[in-house]
């Protein structure tokens, strides 16, 4: 049985293929620089390895919104529902915070941006979820009658 021949690339080829590579090389040292974010919504609030902890967020959350419901919503009946994005960092402090959806009620969605920084800073990361630069949170709040504060999905 006869050997194939294996011929050479011609340099031009050996070159291109050495830049992409270079260029490759490059793309993946700027990809990991890139803080690992672990985004937390309804459709992902089951998984086991940040369950506790979300409900620990969600029961702290409504504890100090309760204990802070807003005067001006209790004078003047003001409910409504409103979406946010809390982002944290792995020591538990707020990164941001930021409106996805308002409320239509300037005085709600201030109340629930006071909430969270009342409630800071929040308890460090657990182990299970340790390997995450930050953890987002996206949840509905709901200012409801009888002026409680409730997060829902």
């Amino acid at each position: 049985m006869e050997q194939p021949v294996i011929t050479p690339l011609p340099q031009a080829a050996s070159l291109e293929i050495a830049s992409l590579k270079a260029k490759l090389d490059q793309q993946q040292q700027e990809y990991s620089k890139f803080p690992r974010v672990l985004r937390i919504t309804s459709a992902s609030t089951k998984a086991a390895d940040h369950a506790a902890y979300l409900r620990y967020w969600i029961d702290r959350i409504a504890m100090v919104g309760n204990n802070n419901y807003p005067e001006e919503a209790r004078q003047k009946s003001l409910y409504g529902d409103l979406r946010f994005a809390v982002t944290l960092l792995p020591n538990g402090t707020v990164d941001s915070v930021e409106l996805l959806l308002s409320s239509g009620q300037r005085v709600l969605d201030q109340a629930a941006i006071r909430t969270v920084r009342l409630a800071s800073p929040f308890a460090p990361f657990p182990p299970e979820i340790k390997q995450w630069d930050k953890l987002e949170i996206i949840r509905t709040w709901r200012f409801v009658p009888g002026n409680h504060l409730n997060t829902i999905n």
